[in-house]
């Protein structure tokens, strides 16, 4: 087999290894059932074990209370930027917005076909370089919206944002889901794309309080009512069985690691060095704010465009993929979720310190 690199591609991204070994099996014969994982019917006792494994380890990781529903849903969190304010904003409504990034710039242009969207704070003064502080809030919104981790700027919420009296809070967690503890009694909705932190493109982890589901509108299409997927199971249609897979695995995995506390403890400890040495180095500048800071995405230039293009091709050369950085920041990202392994943090800390040698 090709020796595996370090990969820090920002989605789809690293999954661990052992996950990836059991799905190679599991591609031949689920279990003992002599059909691959990829064949089985979403609806055959096979698959339905999976599923329900899956959900119950979900479940067990966040804490996730009884009053709420995991959903498996497809169409990517783009899909969930128009389904949200299609099941739970009306005309006459306003849904509050905490714009960080391109994201949630996507997510606000959509909500606004459906009603109002109030733009209730924004960073792109300074290219999303920073979490602002300051939030005003319409006065009696139907929804707050935030993306916890801004996977292209590199910086991240810390701690939910204060939700008004009455308002509900709603997450976009693609870039950090289960990247360490969440309450969800705080949130009426979450939801990420699974290709980062949770298994492969194609799953969108949804997690729904109850009473949004009996609220939302029930003159939408039926592949975009909350209610029809949470009465279904998300099997209304024939759901993404092989991510569906992979991610059961993934939090299988995570268990063993100890749990969403250990899983921030090893993200901490694997940023800590990066984050220490753009703070001393002579070359390589961090590109967002050090009280905003992402441990999911961290992104860094030179301030010459010559050299992150250098820095990028000597990090190709070295075995180490995905760091070019976004064209909206330049410079290089490394992506280091969950599953990415400490080992390849300080193989980028050394070539950097050897590239900065050469380059002061």
């Amino acid at each position: 087999m090709v020796e595996r690199i370090y990969n820090f591609s920002a989605g789809p991204a690293v999954l661990p290894e052992p996950v990836l070994e059991k799905a190679q099996a599991s591609l031949m014969s689920l279990g003992d059932t002599g059909v691959g994982v990829c064949e089985h019917s979403h609806r055959g006792a096979a698959f339905t074990e999976v599923y329900d494994q899956a959900e119950a380890n979900c479940r067990e990781l966040a804490g996730i209370p009884d009053n709420y529903r995991v959903l498996f849903l497809q169409g990517g969190a783009s899909s969930q930027f128009f389904m949200i304010p299609m099941n739970l904003l009306s005309k006459d409504q306003t849904a509050d917005y905490l714009v960080t990034g391109a994201w949630a710039k996507k997510a606000i242009a959509e909500a606004k076909r459906f009603g109002t969207a109030h733009e209730a704070c924004s960073s792109a003064d300074r290219n999303f370089s920073y979490i602002p502080r300051e939030v005003t809030y319409s006065p009696s919104p139907a929804y707050v919206h935030f993306t916890s981790n801004n996977t292209i700027y590199g910086t991240q919420f810390h701690t939910e944002p204060d939700c008004p009296d009455g308002s509900v809070l709603v997450c976009d967690a693609s870039s950090d889901i289960f990247s360490g503890p969440i309450d969800v009694a705080k949130y009426g909705l979450i939801y990420a794309g699974a290709q980062k932190n949770l298994g492969p493109s194609g799953v969108t982890l949804v997690i729904i309080r109850d009473d949004l589901i009996e609220t939302s509108n029930p003159d939408l299409p039926t592949m975009l009512r909350y209610q029809t997927h949470a009465e279904k199971q998300s099997m209304f249609n024939t759901p993404p069985t092989f991510g569906i897979y992979l991610m059961g695995e993934v939090f299988k995995w995570i268990q063993q690691q100890g749990g969403l506390s250990a899983m921030a403890e090893h993200n901490r400890a694997k940023a800590d060095p990066l984050y220490q040495f753009l703070d001393e180095s002579k070359l390589f500048n961090g590109a967002a704010d050090s009280d905003s800071r992402s441990l999911m995405n961290v992104t860094f230039v030179t301030g010459d465009e010559n050299l992150d293009a250098e820095f990028v091709k000597a990090a190709s050369a070295a075995g180490m993929s995905g760091l070019k950085g976004h064209r909206s920041v330049g410079g290089m990202r490394a992506s280091i979720y969950n599953a990415f392994p400490a080992k390849g943090v300080e193989a980028l800390v050394a070539l950097m310190k050897e590239f900065e040698a050469k380059h002061s």
